[in-house]
């Protein structure tokens, strides 16, 4: 039980470091400096949000197998979005743009999952809101925020 709650400890941290790293990387210029570092920050915490969702979902199976699936694929995201800005394939800032939202969209999913049940008034509600709220939310600023840093198509006449 006490190597489950040093997971656990380290799971919340690294939580709340990649939803706070995740809103400076979010907010900031698009360049080198606060972006580039919140988003190291974000993406080196995920990893340790990932690592450890895995090791407490197998502990705990039954009850959490689907934080299991929602790390694989929230952190997928994650990763891609930081290969594309590291490799810079062709298109690499979109795929980038969707996949860092994406990720991020996937941890503010299993963060209102897990504790609006504890949340008075919000604990009412259905929570099946939850698990659909940050996507219905999201996308649509994926897609905004991608347009917005989309190459620019030449006219040609």
């Amino acid at each position: 039980m006490l190597l489950f709650n040093v997971f656990l400890i380290t799971h919340i941290v690294t939580g709340m470091i990649c939803l706070i790293s995740g809103i400076f990387a979010m907010s900031s210029k698009k360049k080198r400096g606060k972006h580039t570092v919140s988003g190291e920050i974000y993406h080196w915490s995920y990893v340790l949000v990932f690592i450890t969702a895995l090791v407490m979902s197998v502990i705990h199976w039954e009850k959490s197998q689907y934080l299991f699936y929602i790390a694989l694929f929230s952190y997928g995201l994650a990763l891609l979005g930081y290969l594309a800005v590291k490799k810079k394939w062709k298109n690499w800032i979109g795929a980038h743009i969707g996949a860092m939202l994406g990720s991020y969209i996937g941890i503010v999913t299993a963060t209102l999952v897990v504790n609006i049940p504890s949340i008075p008034v919000l604990n009412e509600l259905p929570i099946l809101l939850f698990w659909f709220l940050p996507t219905i939310i999201g996308t649509p600023l994926i897609f905004k925020v991608g347009k917005k840093y989309a190459p620019k198509k030449e006219v040609n006449f």
